[in-house]
């Protein structure tokens, strides 16, 4: 079963860059603009590693959401979507448990304008679209209630997004976890300084300069995210090592990219 996202305002502004564009743009995706394309080159000639890290943000969700589909999770709640890129979460749960239910939410238009794509999924299960941010935990826990059992677990994900917010960061996921039944599951990754950084602080210096908001956080931050969570092994750890697949031990051999992975459970 499928259902379409809310009515929200569609105009894209293609004067200032968006950081699910210049992603895109780094997995080689198409929905960019020249001005996305610029501040992703700029980037990427300051930090080397960031097309490769954007790489292994999708395959440690791919990772994390088969991990928890195969460990019986049916509800998921994907948070900062981005720019569909097959396969995209849904496709993953829903190829482990035809009956998964997926909630999709991020608050770019050009992500609501390709929103259909994100609503193929199976007949057993279903799949929704929430236009709204990740600031409004109010209207995401609401929007998404239509779909999602809060009664029964969810799987939370939160990748590649948190190093784009500030420092109420930890007390923003506290209120999306408080509303999680237990056997619910966090899923977390975000950019550190720890692993590289003079090329970090460059790109968070490129970031900030065009106006996004950009907070990369060392590992005991980082950690705070999984308090009085029950972390899964291996625990906290450099994306492409969190339960690697084949592909994944063949990139760690391009180097390492300095974002921390984690999945927990509430207890």
């Amino acid at each position: 079963m499928t259902t379409g996202p809310e009515a929200a305002p569609t105009r894209i502004d293609t004067g200032k860059p968006h950081p699910a564009r210049v992603y895109d743009w780094w997995l080689g995706g198409k929905d960019n603009y020249p001005v996305d394309e610029e501040l992703g080159q700029k980037i990427l000639a300051a930090d080397p590693t960031v097309r490769r890290g954007a790489r292994a943000n999708r395959r440690f969700m791919h990772r994390a959401t088969r991990t928890l589909a195969q460990a019986g999770v049916r509800q998921f709640l994907d948070i900062g979507t981005g720019i569909p890129t097959e396969p995209n979460l849904h496709q993953i749960a829903q190829g482990v448990a035809a009956e998964a239910r997926v909630v999709y939410a991020d608050n770019d238009p050009i992500v609501l304008r390709h929103a259909e794509a994100l609503l193929h999924g199976t007949a057993e299960g279903s799949t929704d679209y929430v236009h709204a941010d990740v600031r409004d935990p109010d209207a995401i826990l609401a929007l998404a209630g239509r779909s999602l059992d809060f009664g029964q677990p969810v799987a939370l994900s939160l990748v590649a997004l948190t190093h784009y917010l500030d420092d109420d960061v930890h007390k923003l996921l506290r209120r999306y976890l408080e509303a999680l039944a237990p056997g619910s599951h966090l899923v977390v990754s975000q950019v550190t300084p720890d692993l590289n950084r003079a090329a970090v602080e460059r790109a968070a210096g490129l970031f900030r300069q065009s106006g996004t908001a950009f907070h990369p956080r060392p590992l005991a931050e980082f950690s705070r995210f999984f308090e009085g969570l029950e972390l899964l092994g291996p625990g906290v750890i450099p994306v492409s090592g969190w339960r690697p697949d084949p592909e994944d031990v063949a990139a760690q051999a391009e180097g390492i990219v300095p974002v921390y992975a984690g999945v927990a459970r509430k207890p």
